[in-house]
């Protein structure tokens, strides 16, 4: 003989619930209130929007409370009925039907690479009627983490969509805290592990390795035997780009010892001249024929530079850039990995939607992976 459990109560009786809960204990966090009703944080989320969209309750930060006592609260907890009504009599999804999510954005730079992220995010998001609420930091996870206050305390976002910060102090900092915030979290084009098992944080991003282990095969199907890496020292993609290099080279037995593996300074340092002499030096002096170069400006500066002191582009030296933003604007238009930036953001957008939908507070992480594809022009042919 099977012994059921006590039924869930009802949407309109959860609520009633978080109401009584709140006027006999003032406020309550988001945890709390999922502890006591036994749901989700994210249900509990969403009653709190309903209830605070007919002026029943309010929002504050990271919980709710009561505005007072008031009639439509007393009528709300007279609902609760002795005995529940059938699941079809009251179904959620109509009485949700009227909550308009709002979901906060926070990436590092609006003007490059970043705006077919969040072009992806907001296609994404109008065909389900989703607010997007958008904020710009600069890749300092202080800022990062100002914005991603002030979205959670002063917005409400239901959920968050960020390209955090991971590394440092401050950037582990910021990772714990997006673990503990009272919002569902999805990380785009980064990924972080949190807790004692090291257990992954929700994420979408671009295979930066596959890409760059891709620019290596269309290199070496073109005969190039020595093939050499550029990359900047502060960009996140870097570190996935030279793994993808490495790895490629090592399979396809193509040499490392004497190729160019520079991890250098951005055009905007003032340093970038001298190494960006030193890098060709070395290009010359090992005899590599071909250069995988991330990102876009760093290449088109590189393949200027290689015009002035005569190195012809592909036939001295071919180049690939990493990013395809400005890459088809080079002369010659350079051959360059794409990652799948207006896919990230769909997916991004999606995974989060799947998680605000989803009741199941044991529902598993996922962790999306999206390849980029390759885009070849003159600069390697």
């Amino acid at each position: 003989m099977t012994v059921s459990g006590p039924a869930a109560p009802l949407p309109d009786e959860r609520r009633a619930q978080v109401i009584a809960l709140l006027r006999r204990r003032g406020v309550l966090r988001v945890t709390e209130l999922a502890s006591e009703l036994d749901v989700s944080a994210i249900t509990v989320r969403r009653d709190i929007a309903r209830l605070a969209s007919q002026g029943l309750i309010r929002r504050v930060r990271g919980g709710a409370a009561l505005p007072g006592a008031t009639m439509a609260a007393d009528a709300l907890i007279s609902q609760i009925p002795e005995v529940s009504a059938s699941p079809e009599a009251m179904p959620e999804a109509a009485g949700d039907a009227g909550t308009r999510a709002t979901v906060g954005m926070v990436v590092p730079s609006l003007d490059y690479y970043w705006p077919d992220v969040i072009r992806g995010v907001r296609e994404a998001a109008a065909a389900s009627g989703t607010r997007v609420v958008l904020r710009g930091a600069t890749y300092q996870a202080a800022d990062e983490r100002r914005q991603l206050s002030w979205l959670v305390d002063s917005v409400g976002v239901d959920g968050l969509l960020v390209a955090p910060t991971t590394t440092g102090e401050d950037g582990e900092e910021l990772v714990r805290w997006l673990q503990s915030a009272d919002v569902p979290v999805v990380l785009v084009e980064r990924a972080a592990a949190v807790g004692p098992y090291r257990e992954a944080m929700e994420s979408v991003v671009s295979d930066h390795a596959f890409g760059a282990a891709m620019a290596v095969r269309h290199l070496a199907g073109l005969g190039h035997r020595r093939i050499g890496v550029v990359t900047t020292m502060d960009s996140p993609t870097s570190p996935h780009v030279r793994r993808g290099w490495r790895q490629a080279c090592e399979e396809l037995g193509l040499g490392l010892d004497d190729a160019v593996d520079a991890n250098t300074v951005d055009r905007r340092d003032p340093e970038w001249p001298h190494a960006l002499n030193d890098l060709l030096d070395r290009c010359s002096a090992s005899r590599t024929t071909a250069l995988l170069v991330h990102s876009d400006p760093e290449a088109i500066s590189l393949v200027e530079s290689c015009q002035e002191r005569g190195i012809r582009i592909p036939k001295d030296l071919a180049v690939v850039a990493y990013d395809d933003e400005v890459a088809e604007l080079c002369d010659p238009p350079l051959t360059a990995v794409r990652p799948p930036k207006s896919a990230v953001g769909h997916a991004a957008f999606g995974l989060l939607s799947a998680r605000l939908a989803d009741d199941d507070a044991h529902r598993p992480r996922h962790r999306v992976v999206i390849e980029p594809r390759l885009v070849v022009r003159s600069s390697s042919l």
